[in-house]
């Protein structure tokens, strides 16, 4: 019954991450018209997102102990219903009253789910199955802002996506509901010691350094990968003088590169292990963002997005896979909560930044800083595998 129920649930935690991808980048989509409709100033786009995001990290920060008292399926339940009920008042949203009102379980649903798939996933699944859960969460961000832009063209206009978008949330927590006695009949994978070459079990608790430096890195990844994201279109359109269809084109790759070198890596990780991925990907993204820094030529800039994409692809799941082997059992939750409560704060901080450099010195300087954090990146990674 227990490989079973592992093969059978399998699929339904790949469209837990296609539902907590859905509402990514919806926002953006959607507040063109969505703040004349309400009659708000453009600019409150940004307060209402970063209030989302910074909840997000309080829930993912605090899952550990939510999800050692509750355990994971009825978390993951709890919040699909929060996220579905949230999204479906946006949809009804009258002023900004109602978006405040929904920041709040969207927020705490999203980080609760987030934490709570990434650590039930690392626990029982491969690495194979890590790397392709966060494949799916590109094609929910991939498919929300999809729905959002045709729904703009139709009669319901943005409330009709948002509607759309909380009636799959809402069917899937019902998913989650029938299947919820899945959850505990999935039994442990073998974690063995902590190295694939075998050595000592682990001993580290989620107070320690290398508890603290594995959140650390999860803020700089996400920072970087969200920044390169967020600007590149405009450091090509504005800063280079590309025009702006193949600047946006340049970006899409960017993402759609991380989506497929996830895919990619699934079907070597469990043969070369998450930690020689991981550091092979940080080196081959900063000689990416080298790249993109002194290309000339858009093919030469687009190109040099896709390695950073490329690069970044092991990263996220096999830092997030790797938590078992480094870890003592009972810290394991703990220390996925913080590292997706860090990953929040860090998309938080670094590309809300970018807009400052670029003022402050240039678009072409924001290139320099994510390189930068790159290398932190490689040297943290280099010490968390050298203690744990």
């Amino acid at each position: 019954m227990s490989d079973r129920a592992a093969r059978l649930l399998l699929p339904i935690i790949y469209l837990g991450f296609i539902s907590l991808g859905l509402p990514d980048g919806t926002l953006g989509v959607a507040w063109p018209r969505m703040h004349q409709s309400l009659d708000l100033p453009i600019g409150w786009a940004g307060p209402v997102m970063a209030v989302i995001t910074l909840l997000s990290g309080i829930s993912s920060f605090s899952s550990g102990a939510i999800i050692a008292r509750f355990k994971t399926g009825p978390v993951v339940l709890a919040s699909c219903l929060m996220t579905g009920s949230a999204l479906m008042l946006v949809a009804h949203a009258q002023s900004l009253a109602w978006l405040a009102l929904a920041a709040a379980p969207l927020g705490f649903g999203a980080g609760a789910v987030d934490a709570g798939l990434n650590g039930y996933v690392a626990r029982h699944y491969s690495g194979r199955h890590m790397n392709w859960l966060h494949a799916c969460w590109g094609i929910g961000a991939t498919c929300g802002p999809f729905i959002l832009a045709r729904s703009l063209d139709l009669a319901p206009g943005w409330r009709g996506g948002y509607f759309v978008i909380a009636s799959i949330q809402l069917t899937l927590a019902l998913v989650f509901l029938v299947t919820l006695r899945m959850w505990d009949a999935v039994p442990l994978r073998p974690f063995g010691h902590a190295t694939p070459s075998g050595g000592p079990a682990p001993t580290h608790g989620a107070n320690s350094e290398a508890g603290w430096i594995s959140a650390a890195l999860f803020a700089i990844y996400v920072a970087v990968e969200m920044t390169i994201g967020l600007w590149a279109g405009s450091i090509l359109a504005v800063g280079r003088g590309i025009p702006v269809v193949q600047a946006g084109l340049c970006a899409t790759g960017y993402y759609a590169s991380i989506t497929a070198g996830r895919i990619l890596v699934g079907f070597v990780v469990d043969r070369w292990g998450n930690r020689r991925l991981v550091a092979a990907g940080v080196v081959l993204s900063l000689a990416g963002a080298v790249a993109f820094a002194l290309a000339d030529h858009v093919g030469l800039a687009a190109a040099a997005l896709v390695l950073i994409g490329l690069g970044f692809a092991p990263v996220y799941p096999g830092l997030m896979h790797e938590v078992p082997r480094r870890f003592v059992p009972s810290a394991v939750q703990t220390v996925i909560g913080r590292q997706s409560g860090a990953a929040y704060l860090g998309a938080m901080t670094l590309p809300a930044l970018g807009g400052w450099i670029a003022q402050r010195a240039s678009l072409e300087a924001i290139v320099w800083v994510v390189a930068a954090g790159i290398v932190a990146m490689l040297v943290g990674v280099r010490r968390l595998d050298r203690i744990s």
